[in-house]
């Protein structure tokens, strides 16, 4: 599996599992995602919940959230619009 790394801060932007195609002359990407579900797991332990005398779903958090597969495989993070300043701020502290 090839792992493809940006040249600056040597964070890890895709690998070779998700299909993409190279654009701009390889200057850009474009990477295919699909949004999965994450989080909401349904454990069965086989306990008896009625016999324990417990109630329904105490303590459980079931929070399902759908995101974008490969975004979160890679943690990746949205950058915010940049003006030239700032921009030119940004790249001299590589």
């Amino acid at each position: 599996m090839l792992v493809y790394q940006d040249l600056l801060s040597g964070d890890e932007l895709l690998s070779d599992s998700f299909p993409y195609k190279e654009i701009e002359n390889g200057a850009l990407w474009e990477v295919e995602g699909k949004w999965v579900i994450q989080g909401a797991i349904d454990v069965d332990i086989g306990a008896n919940p009625s016999a324990e005398g417990g109630g329904e779903d105490e303590g459980v958090d079931d929070q399902a959230v759908k995101v974008v597969d490969i975004v979160d495989t890679f943690r990746l993070q949205e950058q915010p619009a940049f003006d030239k300043k700032a921009f030119v701020t940004w790249v001299k502290r590589y």
